[in-house]
Parts: structure tokens; sequence; C-alpha cells
């Protein structure tokens, strides 16, 4: 699969756990991934992990992509955010303050760039930064208009 696709699988089969739901009420999903080439980042699996995903990101551009699903009865909406974030080159000093600080074993691609190492770590990105934060607010917002 396409790293798209895969964001808008995992947000599609999130909403499957709420189908009862959907009756009455709108149901939104998502799920955001990192794609370093064709190399999926997911949540790092401990501190080795985020560190070595970090070392991979530094000095390179990154491409985060949040599948979305909304769905209401019979109405469903899938689609995706795609933006680019480019690392500048990390010091190991800065990346291990990083995951030793933050702990960011609860994000794909081992960071948040809400955090320090968004602040001295990211210089640019392309697209939407709530994209990067873990949900395209702006985009759903827009999405929702055709629900009401």
């Amino acid at each position: 699969m396409t790293p798209v696709a895969v964001a808008e699988h995992l947000a599609w089969h999130k909403s499957q756990a709420y189908q009862d739901l959907i009756v009455d009420h709108i149901v939104i999903t998502s799920d955001t991934i990192v794609s370093l080439g064709e190399q999926l980042l997911e949540k790092p699996a401990d501190r080795a992990d985020a560190i070595r995903m970090l070392q991979a990101l530094s000095g390179n551009v990154n491409q985060v992509i949040s599948g979305v699903c909304i769905r209401y009865q019979d109405q469903v909406a899938l689609f995706h955010a795609s933006t680019f974030v480019t690392f500048k080159p990390l010091t190991d000093a800065e990346i291990t303050f990083y995951v030793d600080q933050y702990r960011p074993y609860d994000k794909a691609g081992a960071y948040g760039i809400q955090e320090w190492i968004g602040m001295v770590g990211i210089s640019k990105i392309e697209g939407d930064y709530y994209n990067v934060v873990g949900l395209p607010v702006g985009m759903v917002w827009e999405r929702l208009q055709a629900f009401c």
C-alpha cells in the first residue's frame, strides 16, 4: 500500500469500531503516519527506536499524512492531508535530549512538531501545521459542512 492508502485505511478501520454510533452521531476517526521516502515511521517501540527514527529524519524531508474518515448514517467522507516537514541536521545531543525529556513514544516518527524538537529542529513545513500535530482541523471542518 502507498503511505496515503495506509493512512486512509487506518482511519476507515478505526471507524468500524463505532458502527453502532453512526445512526445518531457524526463519527470522525483519524490516523497520522510519517513517511521517509518509502519507509513508514510508526510510533517508536522504545528509546533506541525513537533515537534511530530521529537520526534518520535529521537533515531530511519527511511526509506526514493524516487519513480521516467522517461517517454519519449512509454518508462517508474518506480523505487525507499531506504535509512535508524539513528537519535541519540534528546533533546526537539534541536527539537524546528530546527523547529523554519529551518521551515521544506515542508519536508517529518519534516527534511532535508542537514540542521542543519542532521549535529547534524543524526548518520548514509545506502544508498544514495542524496536520502534523495530528488532525487537519481546517480540512475536517470543510468536509463536515457537507454533513449538515
